[in-house]
């Protein structure tokens, strides 16, 4: 019988094998959005056993346990590592067709050369032959991504960061490429009075800026942004529930500014405004600088609120949001046009719907200056499985340009996740396999296909952010 995870795991047909195995497989990683802890990268991490390895802060794992009857005490509770690994084991022949599934034999395969499938009677077994080779200096956190060959990653930074891990890992002979990456969601977040103006205080002492009004909060941000620019950031990231392209002067930005942090809180129409001139300031700054921008959009976070209070944010339950977002993408977008601020964007949808809203989108605002300066990003978060990869890849095939795209991301949190880019890889050759086998490509074109899968693989992302 053949193995689940084998050589030719998800190539349905020849051309598919031959474009992975031959154009596909050996390239480098370069995971240019991820959530991996600096620190645990500086301090060369090392992880007591698998339970740990897998289940510290997987909230995808946990949403599953959750689904399959698990007590939260197994999941986020006191209970062991091992207790927790227990359960997951219990959990994942119910996992079948999610991609936890793939993902989880994938990493067993990759990381561990463990071929069986992980159920309630293999658990032990792989629990002790995986927690054994942990302990191998080879299984640190370093060890981990160059067994993966990584070539670059960009962790996910907030503007107050001091960048000390950074700072620390650029100046050792690690390696490989550990980067910032700018992720300013705090300092428009007016929705919370009181949090926003402890964040003010902050950010204040960080940029040793005295912040009393927006164009002293602006002040302070560029102040931070040459920081990150100095420890190699080249990316911004905003994780937003929706695009905002409300009209507001710096007058009334410096009004609402002043209000919120006197503690008063804000209408509506407010927030959309303060969050409107800051994306549009935010880009600005990146576009002075020569960065990539990247924009999230469309989860609804935190719909929990008893378990919010209980475990925080990041846990688990946030979700897919309907948002109307085309004429704020567009107003935002053309507005930067207009006063030659809008450097290479990546815009990144939760929502399956808007897949063809956003492969048209980028194509608005392609000005021949970068090839594919406007990127439809990788299938994200719900969508970063075989059906959200394919819908993706299909919408920027038919109303952009497939051979630019930039490729995969891990998102991720863990230091096991990069099978993920395999996955990806996999999907993406078993698609152009079967368009030349079915005849919509020319086999006499492999090697320039052959070359394509390279280029989205990873060249693409290499020449687009310049590592």
């Amino acid at each position: 019988m053949k193995e689940f995870i084998n050589e030719d795991f998800l190539l349905q047909n020849d051309c598919a094998r031959k474009l992975y195995h031959e154009h596909s497989e050996g390239m480098p990683i370069i995971d240019y959005h991820c959530h991996l802890s600096p620190e645990a990268i500086a301090s060369d991490r090392r992880f007591d056993d698998l339970g740990q390895l897998w289940l510290e802060g997987d909230h995808y794992k946990w949403r599953a346990m959750r689904a399959n009857g698990i007590d939260e005490k197994y999941i986020t509770g006191n209970t062991t590592f091992r207790e927790k690994y227990d359960r997951w084991a219990e959990t994942v022949p119910f996992t079948m067709r999610n991609p936890l599934y793939a993902w989880t034999h994938l990493e067993l395969k990759r990381v561990f050369g463990i071929s069986r499938i992980l159920n309630r009677t293999t658990a032990p077994g792989i629990w002790e032959e995986c927690t054994d080779l942990l302990q191998k200096p080879e299984y640190s956190a370093r060890g981990l991504m160059k067994k993966f060959n990584v070539e670059v990653i960009c962790t996910t930074d907030d503007p107050v960061d001091n960048l000390e891990h950074h700072i620390k890992l650029k100046k050792s002979d690690f390696g490989i490429k550990v980067l910032p990456a700018w992720r300013p969601d705090k300092a428009m977040a007016v929705e919370d009075p009181a949090k926003f103006s402890d964040y003010i205080k902050i950010l204040s002492e960080a940029s040793d800026t005295e912040i009393k009004g927006f164009d002293s909060l602006i002040a302070a941000l560029r102040k931070r942004h040459q920081f990150f620019a100095d420890a190699g950031c080249l990316l911004s990231d905003h994780g937003i529930e929706q695009f905002y392209s409300e009209d507001c002067t710096s007058t009334e930005a410096d009004s609402i500014f002043r209000k919120v942090t006197s503690g008063t809180s804000l209408s509506h129409e407010e927030v959309v405004k303060f969050k409107s001139v800051m994306l549009y300031e935010l880009a600005v700054m990146d576009a002075d600088r020569g960065w990539t921008q990247q924009f999230h959009y469309g989860a609804i976070r935190n719909n929990n609120s008893r378990m919010l209070a209980s475990l925080g944010p990041d846990t688990g339950y946030d979700s897919m949001g309907d948002f109307t977002v085309a004429k704020d993408i567009s107003r935002l977008l053309d507005r930067l046009t207009a006063t030659g601020k809008l450097t290479k964007t990546i815009l990144y949808n939760l929502n399956p719907r808007d897949n063809e809203l956003i492969a048209t989108m980028i194509g608005n605002f392609q000005d021949g200056s970068v090839p594919g300066k406007m990127q439809f990003g990788a299938g994200w978060w719900f969508l970063d499985q075989e059906t959200g990869m394919i819908n993706q890849l299909n919408a920027l095939s038919l109303m952009g340009l497939l051979s630019r795209f930039v490729g995969m991301l891990t998102d991720s949190r863990s230091f096991i996740s990069y099978p993920r880019h395999e996955y990806f890889r996999r999907i993406l050759c078993n698609m152009l396999g079967d368009d030349i086998e079915k005849g919509k490509l020319p086999e006499s074109e492999m090697e320039t296909i052959g070359k394509m899968v390279e280029n989205i693989s990873y060249y693409n992302a290499k020449n687009y952010f310049g590592f």
